[in-house]
């Protein structure tokens, strides 16, 4: 399952040059992430109240063409990788047509504790169904 939530570039989101900053494209992948899982019909809010999270382990951006001030960008997400305890997404940013940035996150489910743990058989069979 891919897919793509709008975000409206804010002033406050870019650099002098009014490019936007490096930096903001984190929270848009967070953004997309949780929304993906939310539209799976398992809410980040469901999985926290189980005493886990899917920390961040690991982020890459390949920055193309920038975005700037006024564009509505478009947040692409799908799950590409799933192991016991640890699941990848693949992105892309788009502004129409026009391919701005794309990339990946790793995470590592773990317990309130902060310790590696297996995601849950039955979150992880809801994930498996929504592989490439």
């Amino acid at each position: 399952m891919t897919i793509r939530v709008p975000v409206k570039v804010r002033y406050a989101e870019t650099d002098a040059m009014g490019v936007v900053h490096h930096s903001r494209y984190i929270p848009w992948l967070e953004l997309a992430r949780v929304e993906w899982l939310e539209r799976l019909g398992l809410p980040y809010t469901e999985i926290e109240a189980q005493g886990l999270a899917f920390a961040v382990v690991e982020v890459n951006l390949k920055y193309r063409v920038p975005a700037r001030f006024g564009d509505t960008v478009e947040v692409e997400a799908r799950l590409s990788e799933l192991s016991s305890r640890a699941l990848r997404y693949d992105y892309r940013v788009w502004r129409g047509e026009t391919l701005l940035a794309e990339g990946y996150s790793r995470h590592l489910c773990q317990s309130r504790e902060g310790r590696a743990t297996r995601i849950p058989p039955e979150i992880l069979g809801r994930l498996e169904g929504h592989l490439p």
